[in-house]
C-alpha cells in the first residue's frame, strides 16, 4: 500500500481496552458488542458456571471455574465500516501488570463502574495510567436494572476523584426495578426499557417532549429526568471533541450490560468519537506515524497453550506503522535478528484465524519459537526503531518453588520457563544453590502459576511461602557475597543480575548504614 492507501485502512481501526475494577461489568459488556459484531450468537457470562455458557473472552479454564479474567484477550472483528480490536483486561489489582502493558497497546478505553458502587480502587490506579498516558477514556455506568447511587453524585464523584470532567451522553429515567429507559441526549431520544425484548427508541420535540408517546410524557420519572437533562445542559460541562481527544473529558453512558440495554447506543457513539491509531514513541524521544511507508509494532504480551492441544506460545504484537504482509522479514531490535514472520494469527478470545495483511492498530499473534521477549520491537528497514519500554513492576511477594516429582523436572522447566516469558511471574534463583524463588506483585498470581503448572504442563509444584519482601538490585562489581544474611538474601533474576529481598524497612535501612557506599535500586 502506498500512505495514502494506508492512511484509509488504519482510520477505519479502532483499539480500545476495557478496564475497572472486579465485578463491575467489564466482560459481559464485551461480550454484548462480539454479539453486536456477529462473532457470537449468544452473550456469555462470566457467572454461567453452572450452564457451561461461558464469557468467550474468558477463554482459560481457570478463569472460567472461578469466573474471573486473569489475563488480558484479544478479540476482533468488524462493525459498521469499522476493523474493531478489543482488549479485555483482567480487572483483579493482582494483575495489574498485564493490564498496564496492554493500556500501552491502545488507542483508547472504555472505563465500566457499577452505579451502585462508584469509584473503586483499581478503576482509579488504572484511570490513572490512562491519564498519564493522555489515552481518551469513555465511561459506562453500569448496572443500571439494579437499585444504584443518585446519577447525580456518581458524575460528581467522577470528576472530583478522578479529576477529569464528565460529559452524560444519556441520563436514566428511574433505576433498578423501577427502570422506565434513558434519555439519549447525544441523540435526542429516550431509549425505552423492555425487559427480554429490543429497547424501544421514542423522539422528543424541541422542548424535549415525547412525541407520539402521551404515557411517557405523563410518567413523573421521566419529568424528573428531563429536569436533570435541563439542569445538565444549563450548568453542566460542553460537550467537546477535542477534550475528548486528549482525555480531559469523557463521555458517560448509563446503561446494563446484563439485560443489554444501552451498550449498543454506548457503542455507536464510542466509535464516531474513538480516535484512530495515533503516532507511538520511540526510546529517544521520536514519534513513529501510522501512515509510514515501514513496518513496526512491539510485543505487549506473550501467551502459552492458548491452544493446549498443540502446546503452542503466542507473542501479541500491536502494530504501530505501516503493514504486516504474510512472509514477510522484520528485524528484532534487541537482537538486531531477522526473522520471517509466516504464521501470524488474529483472534477471537481462544480462536484463531491465519492473517494475510493488517495495517496499524490491528493487533496480530506470532507463533513463537523463543525468539521474543515482552517489550521487543520488530521493524523493517535500514533505521532502526525501538519503542518506550513497557512498564514492570517489583515484586512484593515471594515463594520458593520445587516440582513435587523430581522425575518430571524437564516439564517442570518448561513449564516455569514459560510462564515466567508471558511475565505472568518472576523468576529468581538463591546466588548460591540455584533454587528457585518466585515473585508476584499478589497471592492470586501464584494461584495462577500453580493451576496452569498442574493443567497445562502436567507438574504439580510445592510452594513454601517466604512472605513480603523489599527487592533491591546491587551492582555486580559492589557486591561481596557476605553482605548477604537471612534478613536480606542474595538472589539472582532471571537476566544473573544480583538483587538483595530485604526482610523489611528496617533491614533494608540497617544496610545501607552498614554499606553506605553501595548503590540500591527498584526496578520498575
Amino acid at each position: 500500500m502506498n500512505n495514502q492507501q494506508l492512511e484509509t485502512q488504519d482510520s477505519t481501526r479502532r483499539t480500545f481496552a476495557i478496564i475497572s475494577h472486579p465485578d463491575a461489568g467489564k466482560t459481559t459488556i464485551t461480550e454484548h458488542l462480539l454479539l453486536f459484531g456477529g462473532v457470537v450468537r449468544q452473550a456469555g457470562t462470566v457467572k454461567a458456571r453452572k450452564t457451561g455458557n461461558f464469557a468467550k473472552s474468558d477463554w482459560m479454564e481457570i478463569e472460567q471455574k472461578r469466573g474471573i479474567s486473569v489475563t488480558s484477550s484479544v478479540m476482533q472483528f468488524d462493525y459498521a465500516g469499522k476493523r474493531i480490536n478489543i482488549l479485555d483486561t483482567p480487572g483483579h489489582a493482582d494483575f495489574s501488570e498485564d493490564t498496564y502493558r496492554t493500556l500501552m497497546a491502545v488507542d483508547s478505553a472504555v472505563m465500566v463502574i457499577d452505579s451502585a458502587k462508584g469509584i473503586e480502587p483499581q478503576t482509579k490506579k488504572l484511570f490513572q495510567i490512562c491519564k498519564m498516558r493522555g489515552i481518551p477514556i469513555f465511561t459506562f455506568m453500569n448496572k443500571l436494572d439494579r437499585d444504584g447511587r443518585d446519577p447525580m453524585d456518581l458524575v460528581d464523584e467522577l470528576e472530583s476523584v478522578l479529576g477529569i470532567q464528565a460529559y452524560p451522553m444519556n441520563w436514566p429515567i428511574g433505576m433498578g426495578k423501577t427502570l422506565t429507559g434513558i434519555f439519549d441526549r447525544y441523540n435526542h431520544r429516550v431509549e425505552l426499557y423492555k425487559h427480554g425484548d429490543e429497547s424501544q427508541m421514542v423522539k422528543l420535540d424541541d422542548n424535549n417532549n415525547p412525541i407520539n408517546d402521551d404515557q411517557l410524557a405523563e410518567d413523573d420519572q421521566f419529568q424528573d429526568t428531563k429536569d436533570s437533562v435541563e439542569l445538565l445542559d444549563m450548568a453542566g460541562n460542553k460537550f467537546d471533541e477535542d477534550k475528548i481527544a486528549t482525555g480531559d473529558l469523557t463521555p458517560v453512558f448509563f446503561g446494563s450490560a446484563l439485560v443489554n440495554f444501552g451498550v449498543k447506543t454506548f457503542f455507536d457513539a464510542y466509535l464516531k468519537y474513538a480516535p484512530a491509531p495515533s503516532p507511538h514513541k520511540t526510546e529517544e524521544g521520536n514519534l513513529i506515524n501510522p501512515d509510514a511507508s515501514e513496518f513496526s509494532g512491539f510485543v505487549f504480551k506473550i501467551q502459552a497453550n492458548m491452544n493446549p492441544n498443540h502446546r503452542d506460545r503466542i507473542a501479541f504484537v500491536r502494530i504501530c506503522s505501516g503493514e504486516f504482509e504474510k512472509g514477510m522479514d522484520v528485524n528484532l531490535y534487541r537482537t538486531q535478528k531477522k526473522l520471517r514472520l509466516s504464521n501470524v494469527t488474529e483472534f477471537m478470545a481462544n480462536t484463531r484465524e491465519n492473517v494475510k495483511t493488517a495495517v496499524a492498530g490491528d493487533i496480530i499473534g506470532l507463533y513463537d519459537t523463543g525468539n521474543f521477549q515482552i517489550g521487543d520491537t520488530i521493524y523493517t528497514g535500514k533505521q532502526p526503531v525501538e519503542f518506550e519500554k513497557l512498564p514492570q513492576f517489583t515484586p512484593e511477594l515471594f515463594v520458593r518453588v520445587s516440582a513435587k516429582n523430581v522425575m518430571k523436572q524437564k516439564s517442570f522447566h518448561k513449564g516455569i520457563d514459560q510462564l515466567v516469558q508471558e511475565g505472568a511471574v518472576q523468576l529468581y534463583t538463591s546466588y548460591t544453590t540455584n533454587d528457585y524463588i518466585l515473585g508476584a506483585v499478589g497471592q492470586l498470581q501464584f494461584e495462577v502459576f500453580q493451576f496452569r503448572m498442574k493443567n497445562e504442563y502436567n507438574s504439580e509444584v510445592n510452594m513454601e511461602p517466604m512472605g513480603h519482601k523489599i527487592a533491591r538490585w546491587i551492582d555486580p562489581d559492589q557486591l561481596d557475597e557476605k553482605m548477604s544474611s537471612s534478613r536480606n538474601i542474595l538472589v539472582k533474576d532471571r537476566h544473573n543480575q544480583p538483587l538483595f529481598l530485604f526482610e523489611n524497612q528496617f533491614a533494608m535501612r540497617w544496610f545501607k548504614d552498614k554499606y553506605p557506599d553501595v548503590t540500591l535500586t527498584a526496578k520498575l
